[in-house]
């Protein structure tokens, strides 16, 4: 009862859906609209162009012009916008008929086209992608290929094609009539809907329902009138009637279909470009029997599982105007799970055999069970279990409900055994009839040198799985005089390497050697080759100074190791007294004693010769240092002298690294000159191979800063566990405050510190400024004057804050050196104040002021014990 309401809404929705889509598709300004907001669409703005292709969508949709506007109403398109609607219609339409003609004369053809096949069902799926079209794959087998996101296959026709013989003439059709040879003329027309073309000089030719092939004969009749030429048996003028764009053709799809209704095509069209239009069959619709029908009668049917499986898609079958195209539900389904190529659900048509459904999934995959088949199937009112055998696939017949479910082989073998361990080709093996474990291992190309013969082992399933191990003496077996063992399935035999049951072995070495290090042990190895595997001795290693670490193979309490000096030669050459190293050794290159590279202090300033100075001695001061520079300049402020001087926190390049940056350096040079002496490309080659591995140069740089790594870390920790102390500053740096004028006229004294590596002098021009920071009113930087207190220069700066904390001010020179304010008797000693000086006023920091409710607990505190004072003197 209610089919007929819910087939007219269905209608609806669709016809709704399509109306969207039609302004989706239509650019500018209407292509920015959504489906919310179509009313709001000023048809004024809309260009002639833009309500053509509106209107040429709405006619492939099978909608009229009365229609269309009776779908903006429903879509909540103003009346006022309606009736501008109707008016930019109708100009079209009148512009349209004013320009419509047919000619003859010279050729006007163009190649054939036809108005964007399917353009609207593009649309429409440009909708549904953007909401409607699910994402997961479809379960069923073959729908995809009509409805898919991504679709590519549109079946759409080949309209470059010859004109085909047969094709059937049809209103809307243009043709082209060339006459050639004595005489040449030239004629297009359009058959109209009466289906007449009408020629110029020669009127109206009835074609309408007839084949190129019978078209070309009946104006072939009528023109020889005109023509006398191509009567006779030995004619001399000639007719050719070709094809040129090509009508469109209203088809019905009725049924299980995603778009029923009807859609507007090429008559070059086939059944798959008409499904394609209307999105294919639904979830309920057949893949195997889709019905052509004409005139009432079916003329063909298609199963799409042909093409789908076959490759063949008859597309010779064009459709004609006003087919129908029928999509009834599927007949049956059989669902295919497990070592299938398609795991799908597939249509099944009475009589097929399970052999042809698995043709339709693929076939099996590699690791399918094919021996036997379960099947599921329903049977009346309940489901029932059968096995299908691989000889019956051919004569078992599917039936619609049918689920067949095909296994996985065994993950097991039956024929194998496995090899492990000490032989040149460990893997699996086939167990062949009387193998052994001797020919396993012959099959194995044989055992490595360093297998350990005494003990092999064989694991062995049972057939209850579980193990058991078989312990055999393999040298025995190998030599006969044991009894070889028969091998049986799931036998591994592990044949175990003598370094596998022992510790690795191996030597170390550390210093003064280029690539110090952990290497491999052999036997009779000596310090010396040790050393050149290490890559060398270095400049600063000492050759008298070398020890051996070695372990202790019974340690008694409280002892480590055994140590060993030896002494070797320069040049590493061979000596009687060698020692051997054992497993294990550690040898230790120290360095010569007092050897150092070159340091380097820097001057800055106001000395005549600023710059880089090399320390000359252990003893040398900066009265030497400052000599050597030209002594200081005329403008030079010695009181305001500063030493800067690397704490044990400065992270100093080592030595190695040192040297490295020279050879980087040095290898630099000579890699770019062409003019490179022989010797010289042989230092080239040298340095790139020692410069290889920075690796190892960069750890031995970590090694020696550990100690100050250890120092940083220590300090670091114990400004964060105690919480009520300010967290250490680590300064890689500090100044040092030295008094400059006491060094010069005293060299040599306590005043005239020795240098060391990095330390840079610093020494100002003549200051003339003070500066003022700190709790006073305007911190500002004011010009010296001579003979003025530490006041004069507050007043300077506005004088002390409120919480200025007067007592604790305190001065820094420029040297560096600090003086503070002393009490004595409740007066003030402030310090003095000389050029370049900064004075720093601390604060008191932020007054806290008492809560009502702790004030009163104060003084409530102070009455009870003067009360407990005034009892006790009583």
């Amino acid at each position: 009862m209610h089919s007929p309401l819910i087939s007219l809404f269905r209608n609806l929705c669709a016809a709704i859906i399509l109306f969207s889509a039609l302004f989706l598709v239509v650019p500018n300004q209407v292509q920015a609209q959504s489906l919310s907001d179509i009313s709001s669409i000023n048809v004024e703005e809309l260009s002639d162009e833009q309500i053509k292709e509106l209107l040429r969508r709405a006619s492939e949709a099978g909608l009229s012009e009365a229609e269309l506007i009776q779908m903006a109403r429903l879509r909540g398109l103003s009346a006022y916008q309606i009736e501008k609607l109707q008016e930019r219609i109708e100009k079209i339409n009148f512009a349209g008929s004013m320009g419509r003609s047919t000619s003859g004369g010279a050729s006007k053809r163009e190649p054939r086209t036809q108005g964007d096949i399917n353009e609207i069902t593009q649309g429409i799926f440009k909708f549904q992608q953007s909401g409607a079209l699910k994402e997961e794959e479809s379960p069923y087998f073959g729908t995809d290929l009509f409805y898919n996101k991504n679709r590519k296959l549109t079946f759409e026709p080949n309209l470059n094609l010859a004109t085909p013989k047969s094709y059937i003439l049809g209103a809307g059709d243009m043709i082209y009539i060339d006459i050639y040879g004595q005489s040449e003329k030239y004629y297009e027309a359009n058959i109209n809907p009466d289906g007449f073309a009408i020629i110029d000089n020669i009127g109206p030719v009835s074609l309408s329902g007839k084949s190129i092939e019978e078209a070309t004969a009946i104006l072939k009749n009528r023109i020889s009138g005109f023509y006398e030429g191509m009567r006779g048996s030995n004619p001399n003028t000639f007719i050719q009637v070709t094809l040129g764009n090509v009508r469109t053709i209203k088809v019905h799809l009725v049924g299980e279909v995603r778009l029923p209704g009807t859609f507007t095509l090429s008559a070059f069209s086939s059944v798959f470009n008409a499904l394609y239009a209307a999105g294919g069959p639904n979830e309920n619709g057949t893949m195997r029997n889709i019905k052509l029908v004409r005139n009432g009668n079916v003329v063909s049917t298609i199963d799409i599982y042909d093409f789908l499986i076959n490759g063949k898609a008859n597309l010779n079958l064009q459709i004609q105007d006003q087919d129908i195209i029928l999509v009834e539900p599927f007949e049956g389904r059989a669902t295919m799970e497990g070592e299938v190529k398609r795991k799908k659900i597939f249509e099944v048509k009475n009589g097929e055999s399970f052999d042809q459904l698995l043709k339709y999934a693929g076939g099996f995959t590699d690791e399918a069970f094919q021996d036997r088949i379960t099947v599921t199937r329903v049977t009346g009112k309940q489901r029932a279990v059968s096995d299908i055998f691989k000889n019956q696939f051919e004569i078992f017949t599917v039936k619609g409900g049918d689920i067949y479910t095909i296994g996985k082989v065994l993950n097991r073998f039956s024929n194998r055994v496995q090899i492990k361990g000490a032989v040149f080709r460990e893997g699996n093996y086939a167990l062949t009839e009387g193998l052994t474990l001797k020919k396993l291992i012959e099959n194995a190309d044989g055992i490595r040198g360093e297998a350990f013969l005494e003990r092999a082992s064989i694991l062995r399933t049972k057939d209850d799985l579980s193990t058991e191990i078989i312990n055999v003496n393999l040298q025995n077996i190998l030599s006969g005089a044991a009894q070889d063992i028969l091998l049986e399935r799931e036998d591994v035999v592990r044949i175990s390497s003598i370094y596998d049951l022992k510790e690795e072995i191996y030597v170390q070495i550390t210093g003064e050697v280029k690539k110090p290090g952990t290497y491999p042990f052999s036997k009779q190895m000596t310090v010396e080759d040790l050393i050149i595997l290490a890559g060398g001795l270095r400049e600063a290693a000492s050759t008298e100074d070398i020890e051996i670490a070695r372990r202790i193979e019974n340690p008694e309490s409280g002892v480590f190791s055994t140590l060993i000096p030896i002494t070797i030669n320069q040049d590493l050459s061979l000596s009687n007294e060698t020692e051997v190293l054992a497993p294990f050794d550690n040898v230790i290159i120290r360095r010569k004693p007092n050897f150092t590279l070159e340091k380097m202090i820097f001057i800055e300033g106001q000395v005549n010769s600023p710059g880089a100075f090399a320390v000359q001695s252990a003893k040398e001061r900066i009265s030497d240092v400052i000599g050597r520079a030209g002594g200081l300049t005329a403008f030079a402020y010695p009181k305001g002298a500063t030493l800067i001087r690397r704490t044990e926190y400065y992270d100093t390049e080592s030595e190695q690294l040192r040297r490295q940056k020279n050879l980087i350096d040095l290898q630099q040079k000579l890699q770019f000159d062409p003019n490179n002496t022989e010797a010289q490309e042989l230092l080239l080659e040298r340095l790139f191979k020692d410069l290889g591995n920075r690796e190892a140069d960069q750890s031995s740089a970590a090694e020696s800063s550990a100690v100050s790594n250890v120092k940083k870390e220590t300090i670091s920790g114990i400004a964060e566990s105690k919480a009520d102390i300010s967290p250490i500053k680590i300064k890689q740096t500090e100044a040092v405050a030295i008094d400059l004028e006491k060094i010069i006229n005293n060299p040599g004294s306590d005043y005239d510190l020795i240098l060391e590596e990095g330390d840079i002098i610093s020494i100002p021009r003549q200051l003339q400024t003070v500066r003022m920071r700190g709790d006073v009113v305007y911190p500002t930087t004011v010009r010296y004057e001579n003979v003025k207190g530490l006041k004069h220069y507050i007043n300077k700066a506005g004088g002390f804050d409120n919480r200025a904390n007067r007592k604790r001010t305190y001065v820094v020179y420029a040297n560096g050196e600090v003086s503070r304010t002393r009490n004595f008797l409740g007066i003030r000693a402030y310090p003095n104040v000389e050029p370049g000086a900064e004075i720093f006023v601390p604060t008191k920091g932020p007054k806290v002021m008492l809560r009502p409710g702790e004030l009163i607990g104060l003084t409530t505190g102070l009455a009870t014990l003067a009360l407990i004072i005034s009892q006790l003197s009583q």
